[in-house]
């Protein structure tokens, strides 16, 4: 299935030898008429693109030698990124939840429409380090002196260079499928020339729509949100949650040390089994404090338990809704691209 929805083939020696690789990849009919004019066994297919970058991390259109390179990259943007609904996505700390949100992206926007989204991806390892590092050792960052000597600037610095490179690239809209980005998010798009959608944001929206009711008559609705300290610490899915009228539930600090970081820590050992149990411990104790929902703003988290588990049905991924919020602003992109359109034909007609 994987190879179906990235349509690529690529050696295994080529994300081994480069440290960072971007993926572009346009709508099917454009496929399958390149399909026709490429030997498939010597070419890649040009729905998949791939653009690498040398260990300073430049990309080939800053090396004067690569005039091939920067020919490829010119052509590139000119005939696969000129869609009004492009979507930039930025990797976080995780290459698999990245391309699990790009699963679901090629999926559910293809259920209403003949095509999926056009998007480009862009997947830096050192990044994902950086980031899945912060995330798994946030038991080291507990205390505030900790955390305030911990240095960001490296990982704002690369996220920022992401954003810049992806804006260029023509995408028209920019996601970022992982929590621990979202810290940094306002710095990272401040001065940004196009929209960003933000993951609280989208699920705080979502949960207002869908008009719930409280436990009890009388009683705010409560939101919990469970997630890695250093998610917690960070504030972002509070502030989204509170600015949309709810309350919200977190774990205190005993289930924070005696479940949450203890589930990290079982998880980086791969005792998943143990990390399992600990994460439903720390739900139930949300529960039980009469929330309506559990954010499960983990993606190691969302991962544990299996599909079918009662405590999984009570929880909201918001990687889906981030899913959704985009397909809903490439939808509507192509609708306010299609009236321009439209506008300037009938005022062409009126001129003539």
């Amino acid at each position: 299935m994987e190879s179906k929805v990235l349509n690529w083939k690529i050696k295994k020696s080529k994300f081994e030898t480069h440290p960072s690789i971007t993926m572009v990849s346009t709508n099917t009919r454009q496929r399958n008429v390149c399909k026709r004019r490429l030997n498939p066994v010597l070419a890649v297919p040009p729905s998949s693109v791939i653009l690498h970058t040398d260990e300073s991390g430049e990309f080939p259109e800053s090396r004067n030698s690569s005039s091939s390179s920067n020919a490829s990259l010119s052509s590139c943007a000119g005939s696969l990124l000129c869609h009004p609904n492009t979507v930039g996505i930025m990797g976080g700390g995780s290459v698999d939840s990245t391309l699990s949100f790009v699963r679901k992206l090629v999926h559910w926007s293809k259920e209403n429409e003949e095509t999926c989204t056009p998007f480009v991806l862009c997947s830096d390892p050192v990044l994902n380090r950086e980031l899945l590092s912060l995330e798994r050792n946030s038991s080291t960052l507990c205390s505030r002196n900790a955390r305030s000597q911990f240095d960001h600037s490296p990982i704002v610095e690369n996220l920022l260079s992401k954003r810049v490179f992806l804006e260029k690239s023509g995408a028209q809209c920019i996601v970022v499928p992982c929590h621990i980005s979202h810290s940094w998010h306002d710095e990272v798009f401040k001065g940004c020339s196009i929209p960003s959608l933000h993951m609280a944001e989208c699920v705080s929206r979502e949960l207002k729509e869908a008009k719930l009711k409280p436990l009890e008559a009388g009683s705010p609705l409560r939101i919990g949100v469970l997630a890695t300290d250093v998610t917690l610490k960070a504030g972002f899915y509070q502030e989204k949650l509170q600015n949309e009228g709810f309350e919200v539930v977190l774990p205190d600090k005993a289930t924070i040390e005696h479940t949450v970081i203890p589930a990290i820590d079982a998880i980086n050992r791969k005792d998943m089994e143990g990390a399992r149990n600990l994460l439903r411990i720390a739900l139930q104790v949300l529960l039980v404090r009469e929330v309506n929902t559990v954010i499960l703003a983990s993606n190691d988290m969302c991962d544990l338990l299996p599909r079918d588990d009662p405590l999984l049905k009570k929880c909201i991924d918001p990687m889906d809704a981030l899913v959704m919020s985009t397909i809903k602003w490439a939808q509507q992109a192509v609708k306010e691209a299609n009236r321009r359109t439209t506008t300037r034909v009938k005022v062409r007609l009126l001129l003539q």
